[in-house]
């Protein structure tokens, strides 16, 4: 028997990263709302007691960034010095242009020219069939632990709890099947009044067991709050960035990444949108039984509608060779920026809330790429 390891991590909404990705994604929401061929691409940085947003948008309308942040911030539970930065008393500091004419002529579907992909780039998608969401155990099982984190402490179940938090955890695999957890890691910001066997005991009770259930056992090594105390934590403790957690993001480092962000673009950019048909391809393959593991690559060029390549990789696991498979591709799929979007339906503001505990393998209505409605016409196929 072959044994192996395999780590994945997550962050809470209140990790600084993902209050970045949280503020940019929420801003072009806003602008969705009334201008959805508004073009964004919108940056934000936290740090101790400020946040800076940055960017190129061009748009017809106008919306309060200020106000957008204040309430990103509240929302998330920032709502005071003592968590990490006040959403009423922290500064806010704007620099905003419009996307350049060099960029907009190439992006741009105009008389005798397609719209073209927002930038270069290689976008991966993955699926597999380790959880009914067809997604990685580790990363599943880490934002499981993150979400319910934070929803502890939204309830009251958690009352020393503050936003900040990141999960671990480390699957053993018997021949690449999934068997159990064998260690965990949870870091939790807390109040300055709470001793860390309350932390601990509190966390074992009503995060890691009811999420884990029968992957722990008692060989599994448990890390929660490992230093003994995490009194400063947020922006206070750590300056944040829009899009530095794109593992997180993805698939937990499990397949491969091709190095874009996603979080404050909007899907004319093929970073976003394009790795969102990535999934979506990949995700139908394995839900209509072509292959138990599957990863996806689109690449494109910037102005240029058609992708430059479709990469299919099944890991030996395919009942189909994986160059038959990208045939398929080619035909069953949209593959050009404006046919993505309109498959997709991206132009809406749906965003903010794929900013935090993942944008893939999430059971939500308008995550459209997460959709396993060409299961039928793939199956046929086989026969």
């Amino acid at each position: 028997m072959h044994i192996t390891y395999f780590t994945s991590e997550s962050v809470t909404e209140g990790h600084p990263d993902k209050v970045c990705d949280q503020i940019s994604d929420a801003i072009l929401d806003s602008i969705l709302e009334k201008d959805t061929e508004a073009r964004v691409a919108c940056e934000t940085l936290v740090t101790t007691g400020l946040v800076m947003v940055v960017g190129e948008i061009t748009t017809e309308c106008y919306v309060e960034i200020p106000d957008i942040v204040r309430k990103t911030l509240k929302r998330i539970g920032y709502d005071s010095c003592d968590s990490g930065l006040s959403y009423e008393n922290c500064a806010i500091i704007e620099s905003i242009h419009p996307q350049t004419q060099d960029i907009k002529q190439g992006v741009d579907e105009t008389k005798g020219h397609e719209q073209g992909a927002g930038d270069q780039g290689l976008m991966f998608g993955f699926a597999c069939k380790e959880t009914p969401q067809l997604m990685p155990l580790p990363i599943y099982l880490a934002h499981q632990l993150t979400y319910r984190l934070s929803l502890m402490r939204k309830e009251g179940e958690l009352l020393w709890a503050l936003p900040d938090g990141k999960s671990q955890v480390t699957v053993e695999y018997h021949d690449g099947k999934p068997v159990r957890v064998s260690s965990v890691v949870i870091a939790i910001h807390h109040r300055k009044d709470v001793v860390i066997d309350e932390i601990r005991e509190s966390v074992l009770g009503k995060v890691i067991r009811p999420v884990l259930g029968d992957l722990l056992d008692e060989k599994t090594s448990l890390h929660i709050n490992a230093t003994g105390r995490f009194e400063v934590g947020g922006p206070q403790a750590d300056a944040g960035l829009t899009g530095r957690k794109i593992i997180v993001d993805t698939y937990g480092g499990y397949a491969r990444h091709g190095g874009g962000a996603f979080s404050g673009k909007d899907p004319s950019k093929v970073d976003r949108s394009a790795a969102y048909m990535a999934r979506y391809i990949a995700k139908n393959i394995v839900a209509a039984d072509l292959a138990d593991k599957c990863e996806v690559q689109l690449s494109y060029s910037i102005g240029v509608a058609d992708p430059l390549s479709v990469f299919v990789e099944t890991f030996g696991t395919g009942k189909l060779p994986d160059e038959k498979l990208v045939d398929i591709v080619k035909k069953e799929f949209p593959l050009k920026p404006r046919k993505i979007i309109e498959y997709l339906d991206l132009k809406r503001p749906i965003y903010r809330k794929t900013a935090a505990y993942g944008h893939f393998g999430r059971e939500d209505s308008d995550f459209t790429w997460e959709k396993t409605d060409k299961t039928e016409v793939l199956k046929t196929y086989l026969t």
